[in-house]
């Protein structure tokens, strides 16, 4: 039986689990500015949970493409505000912190966010696995190229699923070495991957069960979706239920996502198909 230790909460991920997005910044690719003041936070989250997520990814820097930098300051103030906010209305909460600088994610913990999810798998913040394994949270290893600028760039592989397959092997041998106990991959659709690159992560997704940890897949409106539909991101929900579908089929525990409610439906109809 595969699960997350939550701060004393054992999750079981033998039936796939809902993350909803909380983006609290002004940038953002899809929602960006929609949900900053904490009266609409606090609907999103509540809307959120009762709609079946078990987990809220808590983030206070755009990691889109091309993202402006935000001071570490500034990140922590974003997130740390919004965990105690939501934390002060939903005790049971179980907080994700979306971010790849470990001040910010030791800030989170302290405040009470359970798990700790890394864009850069720990290539921007030497000190993050060291921090992470102190604090005793589930963590996120996701993988990507450069930063949320240099990102698009950065999209020249041979042979994509074997690249990313190798590269987050080799950072949760790291990761465990520091001492970090669970562990969950996300091969990064859309973080340095082009259209295409990210339809062959997905195409080969099973594969990813070999790293012997849960997948998390984020695929929740995103270009390889809109831009294939010739559409936008806001009329990207239905192509998202197909991915999400697909991802759950090839092994995903996780769904990441804008839209709770239909993702959980995802999972309730994936269920009863497997049984």
């Amino acid at each position: 039986m595969r699960t997350l230790n939550c701060q004393g909460k054992l999750i079981d991920l033998s039936r796939p689990k809902v993350m909803g997005i909380i983006n609290i910044t002004p940038d953002s690719f899809y929602d960006g500015g929609k949900t900053f003041s904490e009266k609409e936070i606090m609907e999103q989250v509540e809307r959120m949970l009762s709609e079946g997520a078990t987990f809220l990814d808590v983030g206070g820097y755009s990691t889109r493409p091309g993202a402006e930098e935000v001071s570490e300051k500034d990140e922590i103030e974003r997130v740390v505000g919004a965990i105690e906010a939501i934390l002060k209305s939903f005790r049971q909460a179980l907080i994700s912190v979306d971010t790849f600088r470990s001040e910010v994610a030791k800030k989170a913990v302290e405040a009470g966010a359970a798990i700790v999810n890394d864009v850069s798998g720990g290539t921007l913040d030497a000190k993050m696995y060291k921090t992470v394994a102190k604090l005793k949270v589930p963590y996120i290893l996701m993988h990507m190229r450069g930063t949320p600028k240099t990102m698009v760039k950065l999209t020249d592989y041979k042979n994509v699923t074997m690249e990313v397959l190798k590269d987050l092997a080799e950072k949760i041998a790291l990761a465990r070495a520091e001492g970090i106990n669970d562990i969950v991959s996300d091969p990064g659709f859309g973080f340095a991957k082009t259209q295409q690159q990210s339809f062959q992560l997905l195409n080969n997704l099973e594969l990813f069960q070999n790293l012997d940890v849960p997948i998390l897949a984020g695929i929740s409106r995103k270009s390889m979706i809109y831009k294939t539909l010739e559409t936008s991101a806001e009329k990207a929900l239905n192509g998202t239920t197909s991915l999400n579908t697909i991802a759950l089929i090839k092994g995903a525990s996780i769904l990441r996502v804008h839209d709770v409610k239909e993702a959980v439906e995802c999972v309730k109809l994936f269920e009863n198909l497997k049984s």
